[in-house]
C-alpha cells in the first residue's frame, strides 16, 4: 500500500455500518490489512467462562477492527479526505483536501 493517510492518534468518523456518524481516536492502525480499530467504536461482545484467571467470568467487550474506507479523517467536526504536498523542508504532509489545513503539524 501506499503512504497512510490514516494513523494512530488521528480523530475519524464512522461512514457506514452500525456505528455511522460516531467519532473515535484510532488507537491502532494496520496498513498492510488495510484496517483500523477506533476506540469506543465497533464494540464486539464476547460471552467468557469463568476460569482461574478470570474466575467470574462474563461479558468481555472489546473493539474490532474495520475496513479503512469505513472512516474519514475529521478536521473541524467534519469528515474529509486526506492529500499528500511536500512540505518547506522537503518531507510529505497531510492536507485536508477541503480546507487545506495541515494535518501534520
Amino acid at each position: 500500500m501506499a503512504a497512510a493517510k490514516i494513523k494512530k492518534g488521528d480523530q475519524v468518523i464512522v461512514l457506514s455500518g452500525k456505528d455511522k456518524g460516531r467519532t473515535g481516536e484510532v488507537t491502532k492502525a494496520m496498513p498492510k490489512d488495510g484496517k483500523v480499530i477506533v476506540s469506543g467504536v465497533n464494540v464486539h461482545v464476547r460471552h467468557v467462562k469463568p476460569s482461574q484467571a478470570n474466575p467470574q467470568g462474563g461479558l468481555d467487550r472489546s473493539e474490532a477492527p474495520m475496513h479503512i474506507s469505513k472512516v474519514a479523517h475529521v478536521v473541524d467536526g467534519k469528515p474529509t479526505r486526506v492529500r499528500f504536498e511536500t512540505g518547506k523542508d522537503g518531507k510529505k504532509v497531510r492536507v485536508a483536501v477541503k480546507t487545506g489545513k495541515k494535518i501534520d503539524g
